[in-house]
């Protein structure tokens, strides 16, 4: 068969496939890539032109800048609101410990408020009772006679002694709290001798009928058994004592 024989059912339209001559590319190293990318902004630069490899050469460093400011605005905006948060803090400690001294005073206050309130509610009680105690005093003193009276259960004494004690103390002082001996120095409604005596029962012997009864009436009952013993003694003895 002859080699120029086209056969005859063949597709009239087809092409013939192009034969590809294979390329060679040349192989760059790092080195010489950086070194090639300096020279061109080199050039560019001595040039005057604005080659976009120079420009990105150029615009890193104001990124790198405009960076840093960006950390620093954010160290200082930082810092302004660590600050302003001690402030806040110290504002608080501070308003705490006004309003707990104030609280301290408030309570001093009352305090004191109540201590006067009892000093003076005390001092009003005991300026009554001195009170009353001069006025038992003074009817005590007008009338010692009906003191005696009351008093004389208290030692034992029924009401069958009373006319016998109240002539024991007409005869000795009259019923006269301050009544006084000239010559030998007995005192008060008892006659006591020496008055110091009456001592004793209270250190008011010399004014209070009360003091002087009492010790009396105790001084009979160890020395007499009863007023009517004491008013026998005393009327059987010239001049009369018991």
């Amino acid at each position: 068969m002859s080699r120029n024989y086209t056969p005859r059912h063949a597709p009239r339209h087809a092409k013939p496939r192009p034969t590809r001559t294979p390329i060679s590319r040349p192989v760059v190293g790092v080195g010489v890539g950086v070194a090639l990318l300096a020279g061109a902004g080199a050039a560019s630069a001595a040039s005057g032109g604005g080659s976009e490899l120079a420009t990105a050469a150029l615009a890193a460093p104001d990124d790198a800048s405009s960076e840093s400011a960006a950390q620093g605005s954010a160290t200082t905006a930082d810092l302004a609101r660590l600050s302003e948060g001690r402030k806040t803090a110290i504002a608080s400690r501070s308003a705490s410990r006004e309003q707990a001294r104030l609280a301290e005073v408030k309570r001093q206050a009352e305090l004191k408020k109540k201590r006067e309130a009892a000093a003076k509610k005390k001092a009003e009680a005991k300026k009554k009772a001195e009170a009353a105690k001069k006025r038992t005093l003074a009817q005590n003193q007008k009338d010692p006679k009906s003191l005696a009276k009351s008093l004389m259960p208290e030692y034992g004494f029924g009401a069958d002694q009373w006319t016998c004690l109240e002539n024991l103390w007409v005869g000795e002082s009259n019923w006269t709290y301050n009544a006084e001996n000239p010559s030998s120095g007995a005192y008060g409604i008892p006659q006591s001798l020496p008055g110091s005596k009456m001592g004793t029962i209270a250190d008011d012997w010399r004014e209070n009928p009360e003091t002087q009864i009492r010790w009396g009436l105790q001084y009979i009952k160890d020395a007499y058994n009863s007023p009517c013993g004491a008013w026998g003694a005393w009327q059987s003895r010239s001049p009369h004592w018991y």
